[in-house]
């Protein structure tokens, strides 16, 4: 679906100057529905350099948080950037918080609609805000939406955090090979239609929750990706993170990543887990830290993202 942008700004802030603030609410209006995001600006005009934080899978709004789980990892990401002279621009994802607005039903949600967003917000930051150097920051599932988006001539630099490094149907039958050979059969069936853009009518019960007829196309969309593919049409800068001690994405994922795209730089933190924050490999204290909001990011995170930034 083709998503033709009408950008606009709106103050939800006393002044009526748009940089008198350091913090501001804006709207991207799609033609399906208002996106909003929050700009922070560290000084007044300064328009050097802005980053764009996409988000990652699920519900997640702007903050980094997601069904409960508060963290607030790409909100406290904006406020380290802002600390280090660096203006963001953060937003929820369609349907979600202030953008649920914009959300469609699932059955017509696709993987480029989040493409089309982040691009309409690089647009938005270079033709409306007028900034002269546009980084784009992809976290999890947003570091595929971000390589795609940077592939513009608009973006100066890329930055994949946590990002998969092959397409999701693979992914998924990493996630499931240790399930019963029955099941496994199963998946694998569903997951070879998917690659061939086919949806599958019939899903076992035991698998309805993540095949279900409303998510296919979706998933159909998704998987014709290949992070591999999409990082190496990148010209521009690359930073590849990982954490070491990530749960949800592995550090062959960015090895992947830093194989197909060799000028890349790689930056392994170790003890920072898939939010960004430092907790030890025990999955139970792991995930503990996903409901921590006031725990603060690694701080490796900050000395390996900022000289990438700044650097010519």
């Amino acid at each position: 679906m083709k998503i033709t942008y009408c950008l606009t700004l709106v103050l939800i802030v006393l002044s009526t100057n748009l940089f008198s603030q350091t913090e501001k609410t804006i709207l991207l209006k799609t033609g399906t529905g208002d996106l909003e995001g929050t700009l922070i600006v560290p000084s007044p005009n300064n328009l050097n350099m802005v980053a764009l934080l996409i988000a990652g899978s699920g519900p997640t709004d702007r903050d980094g948080n997601n069904s409960g789980l508060n963290n607030n990892s790409l909100k406290m990401l904006a406020q380290e950037l802002s600390k280090n002279g660096i203006a963001s621009l953060r937003y929820d994802k369609r349907g979600v918080a202030g953008s649920r607005s914009a959300g469609p039903k699932e059955a017509d949600l696709r993987f480029d609609n989040y493409v089309d967003d982040a691009k309409g917000w690089v647009l938005y930051l270079k033709n409306e805000l007028k900034f002269n150097k546009i980084i784009v920051i992809g976290h999890s599932e947003g570091s595929l939406i971000g390589m795609i988006a940077s592939q513009s001539k608009n973006v100066n630099k890329y930055v994949s955090i946590a990002g998969a490094g092959q397409p999701a149907d693979k992914i998924i039958r990493e996630q499931l090979k240790n399930q019963p050979p029955s099941v496994t059969i199963e998946v694998n069936a569903i997951l070879d239609n998917f690659v061939k853009g086919k949806t599958v009518e019939n899903t076992p019960p035991e698998l309805a929750s993540l095949f279900r007829s409303s998510v296919q196309p979706y998933m159909i969309s998704w998987i014709k990706y290949d992070p591999q593919t999409e990082i190496a049409k990148l010209k521009i800068p690359v930073l590849i993170i990982q954490g070491s001690t990530d749960i949800q994405v592995s550090l062959n994922d960015a090895n992947r990543l830093a194989k197909a795209l060799p000028k890349a730089k790689l930056a392994i933190i170790e003890g920072m887990n898939h939010i960004l924050k430092p907790a030890p490999s025990d999955r139970n204290l792991n995930i503990a830290t996903y409901s921590q909001p006031d725990l603060p990011l690694k701080r490796e995170l900050i000395t390996n993202l900022i000289p990438f930034l700044k650097s010519k």
